[in-house]
């Protein structure tokens, strides 16, 4: 209770937590001399203590009180730990301050930091009149005060924090020293504390390595089951393993340390290799964790599952195999009922059926037609009647349905009516047309195949070179001219049949005195697709397409026909399609002989022929007459033109080797090797080379 204290260098402040750490802080001491006491606080613990009685504590205190009361000095009783203080302490302490003269009572917390200021505020205030009076706070409503003020620094702090701290391996010295002169720093260390402070840094780099952890977990987790279909994809092979000798197994196989890493420290999580990214092998030991567990039984799973559906697939084929109600053409809806049962569609979706289904179905229909085919051939004395033309009458028709109606392979084709009826027109023509164009069995005919083997087969090695290179258009020994009339609606047909009535009965045609067979091949659709392409293995265009149009529509799709033939060369070995010599023909269009639709026409044909640097002829301006197209004047030049266009490119072109037949038996039976010369049947000739094999190996021929 003295007011007056000796005060040699004795330091101002200092607190149990800087004991023996006393050069840490800051060396403030108080002023030399006599120090004036103006004020005293009187604290009052309300806590539970240990082996204390408050009662008592309070008798202390009130002596103390009335020894302070003499000094004539300001007193302001400070009460305590109330973050632990006792209801009835509290209410005793205020009693006892009630008893006692303009006594003031601030409730505290030094440990939450509540109305400590406001203590030394009050006494400052009882002390110096002057100053504005204190409101006195009670603590709950203070440390509500104090939380909210709290909570919202720490907000900010935590913005603060998560705004410069992105990795997980930054320290908090560093970090401190960059956050020091932010205000968000500052308030909520003044607020709360620096070691507060920093133990939200640290959860804050917890966090951010807990989430890099997961991040990688999942990228393992997400490799696991590509690595489980690369190294086990056979089920027999682990289906009764345990987890142990799984996992053996994994690790013998030669690409495990392409998938996996075996760790020398476990877990993996606590080692160096979480941090490189660069490296996405999975550590071994994950497999020990619930989560790959789960995805190693469900890789078992699914091998099992898959293994099901294949025996359901297999099993569904086998029941289409042996079903009788399954036949060339029936629709799925009309089989299904017959052969699907419950444990198909448990395993596999309708679709999957479908799919298997329709592939089955177009075996059987290729097997029924093939069947009808040599059934065809069997009748062959049911087409010899017709006329030349090869159009049966309806009459006809219905005498070779009779005659076939009661054999099995015609009734295969019941549900098939279109397809078996033009089989049978297509087989008709082949009777009165028997060639390779013609031939019901397309590219697996033996005249074509022969052809083509023989040209693969027997050429000499200097020449076949020579023969790559070499475009079809300049060989001089050509007597045959390939041509393709490209048009639309008709006109390709209509002008084809207009050019073989120039023609002698056998498609022969004369320029220069010499003979040509001439072959037409119009062409009407999308020349992108191969019915529709210039060049087939049987047809290789010469030259000279012939483009009629009658039409904006029809010189349209003649304009972009040739586009994209040109396009679809670019680059090929066959790229001499893009510069077949072109001729543009403007036909007659019925109902319209003249006025500014003929002239916009020609127009437009010439100025397109000038693009596509062709011919252009307009058989009007020829004087050609009435539903002509063409004559034999302007078809003879269009030939010429094309030999003469030959003739002018200088290359010498190399004469081609093979098998030349030799005409000793009328039925062609005996061939001359042309390399080792001699004569060899066509028995002992025929199959080596549908074999793809030279006729006699030792003789080099």
């Amino acid at each position: 209770a003295a007011t007056k204290l000796a005060s040699a260098e004795k330091l101002m402040y200092f607190c149990t937590d800087q004991l023996g750490l006393e050069q840490d802080f800051e060396q403030k001491q108080m002023p030399d001399g006599k120090l004036p006491v103006d004020g005293f606080l009187l604290c009052v613990d309300v806590s539970r203590g240990m082996n204390r009685n408050f009662d008592e504590q309070l008798k202390f205190v009130s002596n103390l009180y009335n020894q302070l009361a003499k000094t004539k000095k300001p007193v302001v009783v400070v009460l305590t730990k109330c973050d632990e203080g006792v209801e009835r302490y509290i209410r005793d302490a205020h009693a006892f301050a009630l008893g006692k003269k303009n006594l003031q009572v601030v409730e505290t917390s030094a440990r939450s930091n509540v109305n400590v200021e406001l203590a030394f505020s009050t006494l400052v205030q009882l002390v110096d009149k002057s100053r504005g009076k204190a409101k006195i706070i009670p603590y709950f409503e203070a440390l509500k005060q104090q939380s909210q003020q709290i909570a919202a620094a720490k907000d900010k702090y935590e913005w603060l924090v998560s705004r410069i701290v992105k990795s997980h391996h930054e320290a908090w010295p560093n970090v401190s020293r960059k956050m020091q002169p932010a205000p968000e720093y500052q308030d909520y260390v003044y607020l709360e504390g620096t070691q507060k402070a920093k133990k939200l840094f640290l959860q804050h780099v917890q966090r951010l390595k807990q989430e890099h952890i997961e991040r990688r977990r999942k990228v393992y987790l997400s490799l696991l089951p590509q690595a489980l279909d690369a190294l086990v994809p056979d089920l027999d092979e682990i289906d009764h393993l345990s987890r142990a000798k799984a996992e053996k197994l994994l690790e013998a196989k030669p690409d495990f340390l392409k998938w996996f890493v075996v760790l020398e420290e476990t877990p993996w999580d606590a080692t160096s290799h979480v941090d490189n990214v660069d490296n996405d092998r999975i550590p071994f030991d994950l497999l020990e964790t619930p989560a790959a567990e789960q995805l190693y039984e469900a890789h078992l799973e699914k091998l099992r599952n898959e293994r099901k559906r294949a025996e359901m697939r297999r099993a569904f084929r086998e029941n289409l195999e042996s079903s009788p109600f399954v036949t060339p053409g029936k629709p799925w809806e009309e089989a299904r009922s017959f052969i699907m049962n419950e444990d198909f569609y448990l395993w596999l979706e309708e679709s999957v059926y479908m799919d298997i289904y329709g592939k089955h179905q177009k075996q059987l229909i290729d097997k029924a037609k093939e069947d009808f085919q040599e059934l065809l051939l069997e009748y062959s004395e049911l087409f010899y009647e017709l006329e030349l033309d090869a159009k049966p009458s309806k009459e006809k028709m219905g005498v070779i349905q009779e005659v076939l109606g009661e054999e099995q392979r015609f009734k295969a084709l019941q549900k098939l009516q279109a397809e078996r009826d033009a089989l049978i027109l297509k087989h008709i023509h082949f009777v009165y047309h028997p060639t390779k164009e013609t031939c019901p069995s397309c590219g697996a005919c033996v005249d074509a195949r022969v052809e083509q083997l023989l040209g693969s087969r027997f050429i000499r090695p200097a020449e076949q070179q020579r023969q790559q290179h070499r475009n079809p258009l300049l060989d001089s020994n050509i007597d045959r001219i390939n041509l393709v009339i490209l048009g639309k609606d008709g006109l390709a047909r209509e002008l084809a049949n207009e050019i073989r009535a120039l023609c002698t009965n056998d498609d022969k045609y004369v320029i220069e005195g010499k003979m040509y067979e001439l072959a037409l091949r119009p062409i009407e659709g999308n020349v992108r697709l191969p019915v529709n392409a210039f060049q087939t293995p049987t047809f290789q265009p010469h030259g000279c397409l012939l483009c009629p149009y009658n039409s904006k529509e029809s010189l349209s799709y003649v304009v972009e026909s040739i586009e994209k033939s040109r396009e679809c060369t670019v680059g090929r070995r066959d790229n001499h399609l893009a510069q077949l010599p072109l001729t543009l023909i403007l036909v007659n269009k019925r109902g319209d002989a003249g006025g500014e639709t003929l002239q916009s026409l020609i127009q437009q044909g010439q100025q397109i022929a000038s693009k596509l640097q062709c011919v252009f002829l307009d058989p009007a301006s020829a004087g050609i007459g009435y539903g002509r197209n063409i004559n034999e004047k302007q078809i003879g030049q269009v030939l010429k033109g094309l030999l003469d266009a030959k003739r002018n490119l200088n290359l010498v072109v190399g004469s081609t080797s093979g098998l030349k037949e030799a005409a000793s038996d009328a039925d062609l039976r005996v061939v001359m090797c042309l390399m080792c010369g001699d004569p060899v049947s066509a028995d002992e000739v025929l199959l080596p080379i549908l074999q793809a094999q030279p006729c006699r190996p030792a003789a080099g021929g």
